[in-house]
């Protein structure tokens, strides 16, 4: 992205515009360009943190969803904010859900879009095949409905990842994490305007799973894209950002 990173204490992250705050938490293989095009569109009328999760630089005992929602919250203490919207994408809808079960009183609405926390087919269940070019190259068009979404700068950046033991071993441990913590009894718990905005050919978090979350969450709304993957706000930005408007703009 063109956006320069901010840095406050520990942490790095971006902040654009001005208006209510609108908090953006990327996945475990995502990155914060993964949500430029919803920066672009909300950043007139809203101000959007989107802070740069330490996946991989947090300690192995440290590496989990609650590790992941503590440094949420020292995020949050640090930038002194007080309600806000949060949105999160696979391993961060997970990161936003805990965060708003755990915080109801610091989130006025919540957006998912492909969250894990009831089920997910996930790359990072094994061990990621190291040094391995092609294979990441399939699992991260895995991604999208059309591979071709799958830009070579996007998929260089998760093969560079997967270079690293230390950091493949990071992503074992959080992706285990995440499929331990199923939050099926907890989401009752939300009373937040949600909404569900979910890819209708996601093969990583299927549409079974944004039913699932929406019966689950009383009130929430869903809403599917078609020809849509597991990363509605980069492959199909039009379409997801039409969506979060409307539901923004009443709530």
């Amino acid at each position: 992205m063109a956006s320069e990173l901010k840095i406050s204490g520990k942490f790095r992250y971006l902040d654009e515009g001005n208006g209510e705050v609108v908090v953006m938490l990327h996945g475990l293989f995502g990155a914060l360009s993964n949500w430029e095009p919803t920066i672009m569109a909300l950043k007139g009328r809203y101000r959007v943190l989107v802070p740069v999760l330490p996946i991989y630089e947090m300690p192995l005992l440290s590496a989990t969803i609650e590790g992941l929602k503590k440094y949420v919250e020292s995020f949050i203490e640090e930038l002194k904010l007080d309600t806000f919207h949060v949105m999160g994408n696979s391993l961060g809808g997970h990161i936003a859900l805990v965060f708003t079960v755990a915080h109801p009183e610091k989130v006025k609405t919540l957006i998912l879009t492909g969250s894990s926390g009831l089920f997910e087919n996930s790359m990072g269940g094994s061990f990621p095949k190291r040094g391995n070019y092609e294979y990441v190259k399939e699992k991260v068009g895995y991604t999208f409905y059309d591979p071709a979404t799958a830009s070579e700068d996007l998929v260089q950046e998760v093969f560079e990842v997967t270079k690293s033991v230390g950091k493949c071993m990071a992503i074992v441990a959080i992706a285990k994490s995440a499929q331990r913590q199923n939050l099926a009894h907890e989401l009752h718990k939300i009373k937040a305007p949600t909404l569900l905005i979910w890819g209708l050919n996601d093969t990583i978090t299927p549409p079974h799973v944004a039913h699932e979350f929406n019966k689950l969450i009383a009130g929430s709304e869903l809403r599917f894209i078609d020809r849509c993957c597991h990363a509605p706000m980069m492959e199909r930005p039009i379409e997801f950002n039409e969506i979060l408007f409307k539901f923004l703009s009443k709530n």
